[in-house]
């Protein structure tokens, strides 16, 4: 199928009328945002029944024709790990798609693997080898040359073959619903607004900080995050996190102070040093129950942690009856987090729960008993 390149408003126009009563497209795209705050949109590959083409949104001021299409809910509109994607349009369109399918997610809840790539599931479900020749691509450079265009179209062309498959899967496994949550969440606003205040979790090695200080790598951090939208520059940029940490430790009060912090650069101390006193003199201000904190957790007995030992045993079982990794299903950690009480975790809501997450919790309350018959692992529910 010839993939057409589109890079004038009347093609983009013909194109999509040309596929305006599809019921679903598979949609990629190539961006770059190695020096900015936003990904910057280079190219929208777009795939249909019978239609495939590479948009080009730098040489195309306005993209309304393929978007409304995005957007219509009428239209399922396939991604393979689509939260990037869905990024890009939240910030163009302010907005999400509402009938969204990820087949990165789907592949998880039909045993190919917990965030599997696309490449690997392409081989997977269809046996095609993809190029790699152009992985690092810049692709903002023009003119793009028909290898660029043809490996880039490769990531809706075999899209839709994987996508048919795996919705095929779903249906007969039952196992459609299981993904509602997830989809749910991915066309949520709220997984896509910045949120200055919590981005002090952000900041690697914030564990090592405590009382005061982490209001301090609160305030600077949120005070960093907005400059870096502000400016359409990546946060590091602004500050790095090891200078954001010391800032927090040091809590300097002069501007000569910022001498003591290795990697705070003369110009950024020109430019910002009176807000960052600022910033850090407000934070000291503030009461302590305002203080963000770290919630600590208490080590586990040898009693309990013989507990998840029982329970990963119990999720190894379900998740071979179901064909699912168990890493897909949960982690060690969040065992251990549910021995300690927590309920607040991912293995206990949406299809994990329905899976293997109530019956751990069965066993957890003694509703729940296990025995063996050296070949296999056998539980009984009691009631």
């Amino acid at each position: 199928m010839t993939v057409q390149y589109i890079d004038t408003a009347a093609e983009l126009t013909t194109f999509c009328q040309q596929i305006a009563h599809t019921t679903w497209m598979t949609v990629d795209t190539e961006f770059l945002r190695e020096k900015t705050y936003s990904p910057q949109l280079c190219l929208i590959q777009v795939a249909t029944e019978d239609a495939i083409a590479c948009i080009d949104p730098i040489a195309l001021k306005d993209l309304t024709p393929i978007l409304d299409l995005i957007y219509n809910p009428n239209i399922a509109v396939v991604f393979h790990a689509a939260r990037q994607d869905l990024e890009l349009l939240y910030l163009i369109r302010d907005e999400l798609p509402t009938n969204v399918f990820d087949t990165q997610l789907a592949a998880t809840v039909l045993g190919y693997g917990d965030q599997i790539g696309y490449g690997n599931l392409v081989k997977q479900c269809i046996d095609v080898d993809l190029d790699k020749a152009h992985s690092r691509t810049d692709w903002t450079k023009r003119p793009l040359d028909p290898d660029q265009i043809d490996y880039a179209a490769d990531d809706v062309r075999y899209l839709r073959d994987v996508y048919k498959l795996l919705r095929q899967q779903l249906s007969d496994k039952k196992r459609t619903h299981w993904l509602d949550d997830d989809f749910s969440t991915l066309t949520s606003i709220d997984t896509y607004l910045v949120k200055p205040d919590t981005m002090w979790r952000k900041v690697k090695g914030f564990g090592r900080l405590k009382g005061v200080q982490l209001a301090i790598l609160q305030r600077l951090a949120a005070w960093r995050e907005q400059r870096a939208v502000a400016s359409n520059r990546p946060r590091r940029w602004i500050l790095k996190d090891d200078v954001l940490l010391d800032l927090a430790k040091l809590a300097p009060e002069t501007l000569d102070k910022f001498s003591l912090i290795r990697g705070l650069e003369t110009n950024t101390v020109n430019r910002h040093g009176k807000e960052l006193l600022a910033e850090i003199a407000i934070a000291k201000t503030l009461p302590k129950e305002h203080w963000p904190t770290i919630k600590k957790t208490q080590p586990l007995t040898p009693q309990q942690d013989s507990i998840v030992d029982a329970l990963m045993s119990l999720l190894r079982k379900y998740c071979i009856e179901q064909e699912i990794a168990p890493a897909a299903v949960a982690s060690r950690k969040e065992i251990e987090q549910m021995v300690a009480g927590e309920t607040e975790i991912p293995l206990l809501q949406g299809w994990r729960n329905e899976i293997v997450g109530h019956h751990l919790q069965a066993f957890l309350n003694g509703e729940l008993t296990i025995s063996t018959d050296q070949n296999q692992l056998n539980t009984q529910e009691k009631g």
